[in-house]
């Protein structure tokens, strides 16, 4: 997501583009940024572009060495900063010495799945098993419900909920039997559920400092704390470094900020999944034909879409279950399974993406809020449909699928609104039947009856946080780049700056006057592009979901004419060669 930039008369567009095919004004570095690129690249010898993607991160050049080469024992934090921390720990590890019973109950997304997939294979290289329990998103929905929650706790002694449980009041309650830890990184409430612990970074009587974890982070600090306490104890834990190809991937599909800690996390857990140890990673990349070491791109759009099919619209354990597995064979019937199913989710999600799209835009895309509702849309698209509207139209979204009077939403927000809040306000007004989540994304049930007055008072909060205002939606760009400049060696530095992803913005640079030598529709709707300024060699772009929008009709008749192209910068491999190429994100008329 691109935010808005406020107007200004003050500061021209980049290159004068304000307006550009996509409807976007164009902002490059701001003067302040260009003289601290320059400062950097005098005090450190950096190339001119990575000193500017340094500048824009506000990194001093005393800074860029520990920047580029980030010591997870260095930006670690320590588990016990956590509130109930140890006692979760303790409690946990009671468990395993004794032999309990363990139960896991976790969300059904990646996130959820990664991190029941953690505790798992802790357990099993301690010689202990645990029962997952993943509910179904359509039978039972979000987070523990109270009858899963009292049949688990009849023959279990411990329940640990990862990725929800923190405002599960009343289902923890009926788990009288068990002792129950929760781990989780939504929006906690005023008031904790009853329970041994609740260890969560956004529980409102936590600093905040680490609220960008995702579940699976918090659950990767408990098990460093019960390493540590084995230590304690002369014995010798779990390589803990070996699962971070997990907490990688459910931090970049949960879309975490790729900032502190977790910059370390994804940036080691890649090098750990690139040497394929874990089955159901391996058999997952195979599948979705992964032929390059992964990067956020990867885990964001090729793996995560895949774990996530099964709680969507198939059986909601299979990504757990994959995740988790130690057996080649079932990795491989698994993958496939999900593959399968992701291909299915593809095609519901296009049809109930159509409905949702003519809706909002029916309804108005102006104000603060864009959402739409319809009978029978499948409750397992409706938050990759949320996050296309929000795409689409730069504003918090919420798409509602209806059953027997009652809807079950999922919310997208843009950057610097906060969304989880609101949904929950809204909950506690009445106006919906229960909701919750982060900043970002969040989920919600709510009575049809009362589905245009919940919609209109989310509105109303979503405004007072700025939603909705701005001028046209801007493209941020690290500078200008001629065609002789885009090498391989200069993609390998700037991926020293990375990993990228949310909060973390790959480096995107404008190519000035360019002509389009070829442009041809690739797939469905993506756009394969070949330009050069004239002067050095030709470059190959590509853009997906060019047709889906104005891009890709329009470039196709701008064939031998001068344009300003613009995206980020990615080594294309092929056949056996590497070849640098641009993905395109926007272009505008030279």
């Amino acid at each position: 997501m691109i935010p808005a930039d406020p107007p200004s008369a003050d500061i021209p567009a980049f290159l004068g583009v304000d307006s550009s095919i996509t409807g976007r004004i164009w902002r490059g570095p701001s003067v302040e940024d260009a003289r601290q690129a320059e400062a950097m690249e005098q005090e450190t010898g950096l190339p001119p572009a990575l000193s500017a993607v340094m500048a824009r991160r506000g990194v001093a050049p005393a800074e860029v060495a520990s920047f580029l080469a980030p010591a997870l024992r260095d930006l670690l934090p320590d588990p016990l900063t956590l509130r109930d921390m140890g006692t979760a720990t303790d409690r946990f590890l009671q468990a395993v010495k004794q032999r309990q019973r363990i139960a896991i109950f976790a969300d059904y997304d990646v996130d959820g799945g990664a991190s029941a997939a953690l505790l798992i294979c802790w357990l099993r290289e301690m010689g202990a098993a645990a029962t997952l329990y993943i509910p179904d998103r359509i039978d039972e929905g979000y987070g523990p419900n109270e009858a899963a929650m009292a049949d688990l706790a009849a023959k279990h002694d411990l329940i640990v909920c990862v990725d929800c449980g923190t405002l599960s009041h009343e289902p923890i309650a009926a788990a009288k039997a068990a002792d129950v830890i929760v781990l989780d990184h939504h929006l906690g409430g005023e008031v904790l559920p009853d329970c041994v612990a609740v260890v969560n970074p956004n529980r409102q009587d936590e600093t905040g400092d680490l609220g960008h974890l995702c579940a699976a982070g918090v659950v990767f600090l408990m098990l460093v704390e019960a390493n540590r306490r084995l230590r304690g104890d002369g014995v010798t834990g779990p390589d803990l470094m070996a699962m971070l190809d997990l907490v990688a991937l459910a931090t970049v599909a949960d879309v975490a900020p790729l900032t502190g800690v977790n910059r370390a996390l994804v940036r080691q857990g890649l090098v750990v999944m690139a040497r394929r140890q874990r089955p159901g990673l391996v058999a997952l990349c195979d599948v979705a034909k992964m032929d390059t070491a992964p990067k956020p791109y990867h885990l964001g759009f090729l793996l995560g879409p895949r774990v996530n099919a099964g709680g969507r619209i198939g059986a909601a354990d299979l990504g757990a279950r994959l995740l988790s597995t130690a057996d080649d064979h079932e990795a491989a019937a698994l993958a496939e399974r999900l593959d399968q199913l992701n291909t299915e989710r593809r095609e519901i999600e296009a049809a109930v993406r159509a409905a949702a799209m003519v809706q909002a835009e029916a309804r108005g895309v102006d104000g603060p809020l864009v959402w739409a509702a319809g009978d029978g849309w499948h409750p397992g698209v409706v938050g990759i449909v949320a996050a296309r509207l929000k795409e689409a139209f730069n504003r918090p979204a919420v798409v509602i699928g209806l059953d027997d009077g009652i809807g079950k939403g999922s919310a997208r927000s843009v950057s610097g609104v906060d969304l989880g809040s609101v949904v929950q306000r809204v909950a506690s007004e009445g106006l919906l039947l229960k909701g919750g989540g982060h900043r970002m994304a969040a989920g919600l049930t709510v009575a049809a009856d009362k589905l245009e007055p919940a919609m209109a008072r989310m509105a109303e909060l979503l405004a007072r946080q700025g939603a909705g205002q701005g001028g046209a939606q801007a493209l941020r760009l690290d500078g200008v780049l001629m065609p002789g400049a885009a090498t391989p060696e200069l993609v390998t530095q700037l991926e020293q700056a990375g990993p990228f992803g949310m909060a973390a913005p790959a480096p995107r640079f404008a190519f000035p006057d360019c002509t389009i030598h070829s442009a041809r529709r690739v797939g469905e709707a993506h756009l394969k592009v070949s330009f050069s300024d004239g002067q050095g060699p030709r470059i190959d772009a590509i853009c997906f979901g060019a047709f889906e929008g104005a891009l890709g009709i329009t470039l196709s008749e701008l064939r031998g004419q001068r344009v300003h192209l613009a995206g980020r910068l990615e080594i294309n491999q092929w056949g056996g060669r590497s070849r640098v190429q641009l993905r395109l994100e926007d272009a505008a008329l030279a």
